[in-house]
């Protein structure tokens, strides 16, 4: 073609990024606010609650409860999955979304109003622990909510970097949590134990009303509408998901376990390192996670940029097995009491091996996906997954035993889910070329 008509031909009209930009930002919202809750519950069970909701019991014992009252959120979370997902496939992601961020807030703001078990007895951890299913439910629809709607909104080549903002919100919330909670973690412990602990809680407000007015202004994703228009929803997406992907289905679970990294390094670790029988002070460790966190924030989106270069899978099982070995040198770290050299292992843990499959995951398990059962198989994935997380910090407080220093068959039990999870990745297809409308399809799948 000859020059002078090629010149005159218009540049290609860049993909508008409005509509996904808006979305990264209300799934990075929502995720704070999730997560936020989610660090202040962890670093009051491991620091506060046993006293507050359990003081009959011995210190050892009153952890322990506390610990599984942690736990408690990830048996609601498969229940909440199975329902959020039926009607996020069913009506919308948006309005899920809106519920999700919502219930969450309401819950933790709730759980900061709670009376002490001297004052109302045993009703107190009962409240305590109504108010942890609820934020259990609500978790299992958020970040499938947010990650199925990103997707679906974000252009071709770029789906990993937008829809990894979901999780990036998460270590935002972490940190948030974190300094929030170092203001108070130091006060005398009469009035840290009476009213100290409650700040955290009511200042979620705040990341509330924020992530609800934001998410307002959302709309569906044309694939989404597009399954609408041509009655092409499924009635019952959880039974259309067992029918037609039961493997992606027991792939996401299984990689799922990489969260068993976070649990035992955000809240058995602090219980743990902080223990009368280690030693290591608690704005130490504090300080160790926002620092890890800072770093993650830093370093999930370079690797969602770098796996909508090179793909889902050699970045998350990279990451996965990098995770698998580090756990040994973090508890070796504490154990030494070394201050840099837990810093400088946690941030390698946290801030660089974790950062790969977290900010791989939303793309790579919803890429599993056809869009009538995306948000279904995510969140029932995911959540049944997660399950062995929750309750992975009182599993280990038990595999630690009497000594409280025992810490070797913690790490080994986080280097077995970072093993199961890397298997179940490497069997997964590689999506990143893949054409949205043909995820999840046959063809797709058998690629």
């Amino acid at each position: 073609m000859p020059a002078s008509v090629d010149a005159h031909r218009p540049a290609p009209t860049p993909p508008d990024t409005r509509r996904v930009t808006r979305a990264a930002i209300a799934s990075f919202l929502g995720s704070t606010l999730e997560y936020y809750d989610f660090y202040i519950y962890a670093s009051a069970s491991a620091l506060v609650f046993g006293k507050v909701f359990f003081p009959a019991a011995n210190p050892a014992t009153g952890t322990l409860l506390s610990l599984a009252t942690f736990g408690v959120a990830y048996i609601a979370r498969p229940v909440g999955a199975v329902i959020l997902g039926h009607f996020g496939d069913r009506v919308g992601r948006k309005r899920i979304m809106l519920l999700t961020v919502t219930a969450m807030g309401s819950a933790t703001f709730l759980i900061g109003c709670l009376p002490s078990y001297r004052t109302a007895g045993v009703l107190a951890p009962i409240l305590l622990v109504i108010l942890r299913v609820l934020q259990g439910i609500s978790a299992a629809g958020e970040q499938s909510g947010a990650g199925s709607l990103t997707l679906e909104h974000a252009p071709a080549g770029r789906r990993a970097f937008f829809t990894s903002w979901t999780l990036t919100g998460t270590q935002a919330g972490f940190i948030l949590a974190t300094m929030v909670f170092l203001v108070v973690a130091d006060l005398p412990d009469r009035q840290l134990i009476s009213w100290g602990w409650r700040i955290p809680f009511w200042c979620s407000v705040v990341v509330v009303v924020l992530a609800y007015v934001v998410r307002r202004r959302l709309e569906e994703p044309e694939v989404f509408r597009a399954e609408q228009r041509s009655d092409a929803i499924a009635k019952f997406p959880v039974a259309q998901l067992l029918r037609t992907q039961p493997a992606d289905l027991l792939r996401v679970v299984l990689c799922s376990f990489i969260a068993v990294v976070s649990t035992v390094f955000a809240v058995f670790g602090l219980a743990f390192a902080t223990g009368h029988a280690v030693g290591v002070s608690k704005t130490t460790m504090l300080l160790v996670a926002v620092a890890a966190n800072v770093l993650a924030l830093i370093m999930q989106p370079l690797l969602a940029i770098l796996a909508d270069r090179i793909g889902r899978r050699p970045v998350f099982i990279s990451g996965v097995i990098g995770c698998g070995i580090m756990i040994f040198v973090y508890f070796t770290a504490i154990m030494s009491g070394d201050t840099l050299l837990i810093y400088l292992a946690a941030l390698i843990l946290i801030g660089v091996c974790y950062s790969a499959p977290n900010a791989v995951w939303p793309t790579f398990y919803a890429e599993m996906f056809a869009t009538r059962v995306r948000f279904s198989g995510m969140a029932i994935g995911t959540q049944i997954g997660f399950a062995l997380a929750g309750f992975a910090p009182t599993i280990a407080w038990t595999l630690v035993g009497n000594s409280r220093t025992h810490w070797l068959p913690v790490a080994i039990l986080v280097a077995v889910a970072c093993a199961l999870s890397a298997a179940a990745a490497f069997t997964a297809r590689e999506t990143y070329r893949t054409p949205l409308t043909e995820l999840g399809t046959p063809s797709a799948r058998s690629e």
